[in-house]
């Protein structure tokens, strides 16, 4: 059988899991609308999928045929191929998720994993967000701008909620599910009361990390909390933003403190946390060190619900970003970098991210210069998010989403 063939017959079979989606329960229905315009979340194909000749072809026989997919399909929409070729049945997904790499080893997002594993690092993953002013509701997808039939690849939504003292913005994998315990919740962003602070929750430690509870609000027992329910949100960054007391004319100043990722992942043989799955139920064991053992691995609830939980690098100095210094335009009268091609309209929420250094780390020059985020307006309500190593498209898209909120003393 050609190879052409073998692909055509995985279109078939995605079309055909799609119909037996859609003749299934409402979930199953929930599910095939998402199919095309989402990353699919591990957990969509928990259930056993009717197997056929396929599931019983030789591990070399199957290796090669996927590895020849993964190698053909290195674009959006086509490469939802390889998101099918893991749902055919376990040894299938165990073989696909061996073949393909981290958005860091090959620069391509496939699973829904990828959204929290570091970028590439040598070109940047492109983007783009679009602003729903009416339901304040934020879009990232995946590509350089907007395509004309409007069928771009949604990454992450994110849902802004205002508060008495505070604001939200909820980050979900889907579109229209913005609760905190649906399994496609993926973390949030809060920030002070003056939108001058802003702290970065993930729903799931980025590695091995040590945790540090919060002060005690309510307490739940470990077996009560359900497994579909994100248990906690692990504290992964701090974004500040410097007061304008003075009302002086230039850009707003900000700092990234990535709390989970350590300085050396940009020193020469540094590397970041890189998860590998999402967790698929609540570890008890996480918890259970820093308690009694007389409350039976009790967890730290605050009044939302979640844990306050704080990930650090163990002994290790976390990165810390910093925005790029614009320079003076006297023929344009306005503060100017430059985002090669990527950003086409003057605004007050552009900026370029960079690490900040000292000498004595011995960061090579060329890395200190890398910029390592970027975000800009190019249209009404259409911005562009470039990120690479060592961000995730997640930790940078809910650093592009503070530069939504009103700051009115920063400006």
């Amino acid at each position: 059988m050609s190879f052409k063939s073998i692909v055509r017959e995985l279109r078939e079979m995605k079309d055909g899991i799609g119909n037996i989606s859609r003749r299934g329960a409402e979930r199953k229905q929930h599910w095939s609308n998402r199919t095309r315009s989402h990353i699919v979340p591990d957990v969509a194909f928990s259930d056993p999928i009717e197997q056929g000749q396929w599931a019983n072809l030789p591990p070399e026989l199957l290796l090669d045929i996927i590895r020849r997919v993964e190698e053909s399909e290195a674009s959006w929409p086509a490469r939802s191929v390889i998101v099918f070729c893991a749902s055919v049945c376990k040894s299938w997904r165990e073989i696909t998720k061996e073949i393909v790499k981290t958005p860091e080893e090959c620069g391509r997002l496939t699973f829904p994993i990828s959204l929290k594993q570091p970028g590439p690092r040598e070109s940047p993953i492109q983007c783009f967000i679009k602003r729903d002013r009416a339901n304040s509701v934020y879009r990232l997808y995946f590509g350089m701008t907007p395509s004309e039939d409007e069928r771009d690849k949604l990454l992450l939504a994110a849902k802004k909620i205002r508060r008495a003292t505070s604001t939200d913005f909820v980050i979900s994998l889907v579109a229209d599910d913005f609760s905190r315990a649906s399994n496609t919740y993926a973390g949030k962003l809060r920030s002070n009361f003056l939108g001058t602070k802003f702290s970065i929750y993930d729903s799931q430690p980025p590695s091995d990390a040590a945790i540090q509870h919060g002060r005690l609000s309510r307490r739940f027992h470990a077996k009560q909390v359900s497994p579909r329910v994100p248990a906690c949100n692990y504290r992964v960054a701090t974004i500040s933003y410097e007061l304008n007391v003075l009302r002086t004319r230039g850009p707003r100043r900000m700092h990234c403190a990535m709390h989970s990722i350590p300085l050396s992942s940009i020193q020469e043989g540094g590397s970041a946390p890189t998860p590998t799955s999402f967790p698929q139920s609540f570890d008890e064991k996480t918890f259970a060190a820093p308690l009694s053992k007389a409350k039976e691995s009790a967890i730290e609830i605050n009044s939302s619900g979640f844990s306050r939980s704080a990930v650090t690098v163990a002994s290790q100095e976390p990165l810390v970003l910093k925005n790029k210094a614009p320079r003076w335009h006297e023929q344009l009268q306005c503060w100017c970098l430059n985002f090669k091609g990527r950003v086409t309209v003057a605004s007050v929420k552009n900026f370029q991210l960079v690490a900040a250094v000292d000498p004595s780390h011995n960061i090579p020059v060329a890395e200190q210069e890398k910029v390592i985020l970027q975000f800009g307006k190019i249209g009404k309500d259409i911005f562009t998010m470039d990120y690479r190593y060592p961000l995730s498209a997640f930790q940078a898209f809910a650093i592009c989403l503070s530069s939504f909120d009103t700051k009115p003393a920063c400006e």
